[in-house]
């Protein structure tokens, strides 16, 4: 018996060195259970000796069925050390002598429970044997220690983990199980840049079939794999095996991933594959201007009547923008101290001012860009990237009214990258202003060559008004302007009371105008003082307001000229209807809308012969003079006969109809505004793009350097920019409810 009791003593210690160990390692490692615990390997021998000591075959078959390798885990489940130890066992002291007669059952209390003594049989309780007691305290100690590992065990499956591994999860999901587009990988990066250098490759003489290997090379990686994919899962293949399969293959993982990033590719340098594709069968056309009402310039009516009439089309969506002043500098431009508080308001003026001349609603949008009132130009210089305030996804067909004089000191996008067709048309001889200003020749011609630069980077087609501006690149010569419907009625109001034998005008000769040096004021002053004794009794009345009007009168008054000044008014107003001659010796000027509309009221002119009047030459109301005397001549002849009735054809050419009609066949938007644009959305293989020309990888550089010139302050102001320019201040901000512009163009690392 003292045998067995000091191996049963043994193997008690060695039960208590297993449990400490499996308590160190348990407490170290809760993360997932490895295969099979060395605890439960250690403890099997142990307990087939406990099993060969006691010989209980119901201790060797609940431990055999309850620690099987199979069962093994990190957090076991004493329950089954529990339920082996319930078993009928007699207890001995070290001598041999029976410490208790009765059967003593060990029992847990739940999963750490505590020991419990049951005497079954009748007698007195006597000091338990010492291994067996070692062993109970042991357990104590374990069940206090586990706590700590319960903590654990609840933090772990408790709901909060479960949410926390739930969002997780759904943030990084395995591409095969979610719906999203792997990545692009290296070979299919390489193979991209591959196709796209083939222009480039092809001039340095590495052959097209050679560049179709490379791409079709290092395709084959992730062909293999879409093979393997669709074998596997038993769907059919539709992995080619031509080098067009590859390619193809390729344009379409692009595609897709472009697509599942939400990415709109806005064009490169030298194509423009992406841009915008009409899909309700509606093209967009947005048409900038450099001045707005109430300021009665022609680039503020202009554009206004063109946009009107564009829109009536039912294929065409319209969008004028306009510049946007704030109220220090409307002050400055607006007539008579007119100012707006909103952009709304000054839509709603201009709305008003259009529908009582044309007579109909005009279903087109008004948008605002930030600009600035240069004094010592006498213009609005755009304020920050004017291009920015159409969307892309209208960015289809765009009109520059004065394209030198929007992009002088453009500093954003390329307006021929983000638009399909950008028209340009040319409303001033800049040139011409210029050369009267100090060291004029010099400063024209610098900016000569920068009207060139800017029209030729920024424009696809130039439309000049006439042959008094200077050629520009992709330019062709077109009065595309017409006048104002209500002068065409009151042209038909004068031939109709003439008709009825009624003395249509009862006045002599007026001239309009914006009272600057340059509208043709210095030129009517010299005819008049050279040719007052010639035009005795001769006297003409002068509208108009501006910056020089104090000298313009002075100047009047110190040669004594027969010259009435009156403040500017509309051209259309009754109190002009009845004169009969309109004087216009400017020729400064590159179409005069003045002159247009004088005709269209059935008036006689008198103009020079430049080519800024070429186009009213075949109307017979038109008397043009090449030399002073020929100017008396024309004077005396208008006004001593009558003016001609405009016939239907003549009438027709003066109205914006036959106006738009000359630009969209000038323009080549008669083309491309009803092109068939089915085939660019068909979903076939892209073709490999050609080689550049060379003159679009001049045009590509200029527009390059531009930018880059642009964006350095000291050169712009150097150059004669308004300060500030290159990006909007915070009044615009506020007045245009705009996100400041480090916002909105960021510059990252600040």
């Amino acid at each position: 018996m003292r045998a067995r009791a000091n191996s049963f003593k043994n193997l008690a210690s060695s039960f208590d060195r297993e449990l400490e160990n499996f308590f160190n390692s348990a407490s170290t490692s809760l993360v997932a259970p490895p295969s099979e615990n060395n605890f439960v390997k250690k403890l099997q021998p142990k307990i087939s000796e406990f099993r060969r000591v006691y010989s209980a075959p119901e201790i060797s078959k609940k431990v055999l069925e309850k620690w099987g390798p199979t069962r093994a885990k990190l957090a076991i489940d004493l329950s089954s050390i529990r339920n082996a130890l319930v078993s009928e066992v007699e207890g001995y002291d070290y001598d041999g002598d029976r410490v208790w007669r009765g059967r003593r059952r060990l029992k847990f209390k739940e999963f750490w429970g505590e020991w419990k003594d049951e005497e079954e049989n009748e007698g007195n309780q006597t000091e338990e044997w010492k291994p067996i007691r070692d062993l109970k305290k042991r357990f104590k100690e374990l069940e206090k220690k586990s706590e700590l590992g319960e903590i654990f065990e609840g933090f772990k499956n408790s709901e909060l983990v479960e949410k926390v591994k739930s969002s997780l999860k759904s943030i990084r999901k395995d591409p095969q199980e979610s719906q999203e587009v792997p990545p692009l990988d290296v070979p299919e990066l390489l193979a991209s840049l591959v196709k796209q250098s083939g222009p480039f490759l092809d001039q340095i003489g590495v052959k097209r079939d050679i560049c179709d290997k490379i791409v079709d090379s290092l395709c084959s990686k992730r062909k293999n794999q879409l093979l393997l994919h669709s074998l596997s899962s038993g769907e059919s293949s539709l992995v080619g095996d031509d080098n067009n399969g590859n390619t193809d293959e390729l344009d379409v993982r692009i595609a897709s991933v472009l697509q599942s990033t939400g990415h709109h590719y806005e064009g490169g340098f030298w194509t423009d594959n992406a841009k915008y594709i009409p899909e309700d069968g509606r093209r967009h056309v947005a048409i900038v201007t450099t001045a707005s009402l109430p300021w009665m310039t022609g680039t503020a009516v202009n554009p206004l009547f063109r946009a009107a009439y564009l829109a009536q089309s039912d294929k065409r969506n319209v969008t004028l923008l306009v510049p946007w002043l704030c109220k220090s500098d409307q002050e400055i431009v607006y007539p008579n101290s007119l100012t707006f508080s909103s952009p709304e308001e000054q839509e709603s003026y201009i709305r008003n001012w259009l529908e009582e001349r044309i007579g109909f609603k005009a279903d087109f949008r008004i948008s605002f860009y930030p600009g600035k009132f240069s004094k010592e130009r006498r213009s609005i210089i755009p304020a920050g990237d004017t291009s920015q305030f159409i969307p892309s996804k209208e960015a289809d067909i765009a009109i520059l009214e004065e394209p030198e004089h929007l992009n002088w000191y453009h500093h954003g996008r390329r307006w021929t990258d983000k638009f399909n067709h950008v028209v340009g048309i040319v409303h001033t001889n800049y040139l011409e202003y210029i050369k009267r200003e100090k060291n004029g020749a010099l400063q024209a011609f610098f900016v000569k060559h920068i009207n060139n630069w800017v029209a030729r980077a920024y424009c696809h087609k130039v439309l000049r008004l006439s042959g008094a501006t200077q050629d520009m690149p992709k330019s062709v010569v077109c009065n595309v302007h017409g006048v104002n419907p209500k002068f065409l009625r009151i042209g038909e109001k004068v031939a109709a009371d003439r008709e009825l034998g009624q003395h249509a005008f009862s006045k002599g000769a007026y001239f309009l105008g914006k009272m600057v040096w340059a509208k043709g004021y210095r030129e009517l002053i010299d005819l008049l003082a050279k040719h007052q004794t010639d035009l005795d009794g001769f006297k003409v009345d002068v509208y108009g307001n501006g910056e020089d009007a104090l000298e313009v009168k002075s100047a009047a008054k110190s040669l004594n000229l027969n010259l009435n000044f009156l403040r500017g008014i509309d051209h259309a107003d009754s109190s002009l209807h009845g004169y009969k001659v309109f004087i216009n010796p400017s020729i400064s000027d590159v179409l005069c809308t003045a002159t247009a509309e004088a005709l269209a009221m059935g008036k006689f002119v008198v103009c020079a012969d430049h080519p800024s009047n070429e186009f009213f030459r075949s109307f017979p109301n038109c008397l043009t003079y090449k030399t002073s005397d020929d100017f008396v001549a024309k004077v005396k002849e208008a006004m001593e006969k009558e003016p001609q009735p405009l016939t239907p054809e003549q009438s027709y050419n003066l109205s914006w109809e036959a106006a738009t009609q000359r630009f969209m066949q000038h323009s080549d938007l008669d083309k491309i505004l009803t092109e068939d644009r089915g085939a660019a959305t068909a979903t076939t293989r892209p073709p490999m793009p050609a080689v550049p020309k060379a003159s679009e990888v001049l045009d590509g550089g200029l527009a390059f350097a531009h930018y880059c010139l642009t964006g350095n302050e000291f050169l712009r102001l150097c150059t004669g920019a308004t300060p500030g320019t290159r990006d909007y201040d915070k009044q615009h901000c506020k007045d245009l409810r705009l996100l400041p512009p480090h916002v909105e163009n960021p510059i990252y690392g600040w």
